[in-house]
């Protein structure tokens, strides 16, 4: 039925000594119904809000990450990224942890900061698109290539060129910020740790 057209009129049917109107066959009511419910689409009526990142994660604090490979570890706080995730780096040559995305709930923020003077912006916009770190799909072997291959050791996993010369870039500003402080170098070389007696609620980050 098109839009701004009349409901088809419905006609009046005698039955017996009376009259009874019968509806138009497209007001009908229909006569199947799907055996199982219809999956229908929530409305969502909640807003997503952009997430407001921590007064303390300023850009340059030292951040100490408490989930992850890389657990225990101090990383330098390089861009905030959508959604309160972090684009943090060791730098990769100090202590192995190279460019990555971190949530900023599984982070501590320490007092001490270092200077990202020197770091190229465009860099750190491509390293923080949405694909940068998306995976290459691996091709799967033949089934006669894949039989004569097992028991072989895995290949190693090869970075991509380009990740590899924007991690040296960005480590290249970042160690010659770290050598007018040796103890920042040290400093984030050494990893976090909690002992026996320690309170973290008493200490000062």
């Amino acid at each position: 039925m098109k839009q701004g057209s009349e409901p088809p009129a419905s006609r009046t049917k005698k039955v017996g000594k009376g009259e009874r109107e019968v509806p138009h066959h497209t007001q009908k009511a229909k006569k199947f119904y799907p055996a199982e419910d219809e999956s229908k689409p929530k409305k969502v009526r909640k807003s997503i809000k952009p997430a407001r990142p921590r007064a303390s994660l300023v850009l340059g604090t030292v951040l100490i990450l408490l989930a992850g490979r890389f657990r225990g570890k101090r990383v330098i706080l390089l861009k905030h990224l959508p959604q309160g995730i972090l684009l943090v780096t060791g730098p990769f040559k100090v202590n192995g942890v190279p460019l990555r995305r971190v949530n900023a709930r599984y982070v501590i923020a320490t007092s001490v900061k270092v200077d990202l003077k020197g770091i190229d912006e465009k860099t750190l916009e491509k390293v923080g698109q949405d694909g940068y770190f998306t995976r290459e799909k691996k091709q799967d072997k033949s089934g006669e290539e894949a039989f004569f291959k097992q028991g072989e050791k895995p290949e190693k996993k090869k970075v991509a060129s380009a990740r590899a010369s924007d991690q040296k870039a960005v480590d290249k500003a970042l160690l010659a910020n770290l050598k007018k402080e040796s103890v920042l170098y040290e400093y984030l070389r050494s990893s976090f740790s909690l002992r026996k007696g320690d309170r973290p609620h008493e200490m000062k980050w």
